[in-house]
């Protein structure tokens, strides 16, 4: 009995780090993942990098942007931080 309260401690700061660090963690990443799975044709997004743009095109793991001037780039799907409008 006297082992168990010995690890009471240890656990219980598990918990709590679990419950304030890790998880919202995850949901947080699981909702970005999610964001980047229903990008469409259309879409005006802002890169990681901070370039806004239309998307042309897309491919399995690339996006085609058009930036102003008529530029096409090609950036990886993970370069996406945030869908400006659902067109």
């Amino acid at each position: 009995m006297e082992g168990i309260l010995g690890l009471l401690p240890i656990i219980l700061m598990f918990v709590i780090f679990y419950f304030l660090l890790i998880r919202p963690q995850q949901k947080k990443q699981k909702k970005v993942q999610q964001m980047q799975a229903d990008l469409q044709k259309g879409n005006r997004i802002i890169t990681i990098g901070g370039l806004h743009g239309t998307i042309h095109a897309l491919d399995e793991g690339t996006v085609v942007l058009t930036v102003n001037d008529g530029t096409k780039m090609t950036f990886d799907r993970s370069a996406v931080r945030e869908v400006l409008n659902q067109d």
